[in-house]
């Protein structure tokens, strides 16, 4: 059985080196793997290309998940996943929970990835 990855609070902004700039500290590669982590999964992806798309910045959770084809319960879940990572924020409206990406940690994850500076 794999050794399960430590608990950390990876919600602040990604802040490490490229991986291109040499060796990471180990505490960075456990908070990047665990934003990884986050993203590896279809629903989650599908999830993050339809909050990057969406015109007005913000779409329902059930309307969420009816776009992608699960049950409500199951996008919470992985919505929260992602919200954990820091990749995604959300506002409760009434009975509505308003999910957006956020940019600039998706920005930072990206740059971490770039093979140049």
């Amino acid at each position: 059985m794999p050794k399960p990855l430590p608990v950390v609070d990876i919600s602040a902004p990604i802040c490490c080196a490229p991986l291109a700039s040499g060796p990471m500290d180990p505490d960075d590669a456990v908070e990047l793997a665990l934003r990884l982590k986050a993203l590896a999964d279809p629903v989650r992806l599908q999830l993050m290309a339809l909050l990057m798309g969406v015109d007005d910045g913000e779409m329902a959770a059930t309307d969420l998940a009816r776009a992608v084809g699960v049950s409500g319960g199951t996008a919470s879940h992985h919505l929260g996943q992602l919200r954990a990572a820091g990749l995604v924020a959300s506002t409760r409206r009434g009975v509505n929970v308003l999910y957006r990406a956020e940019p600039s940690n998706l920005e930072a994850l990206r740059r971490v990835l770039a093979t140049c500076c």
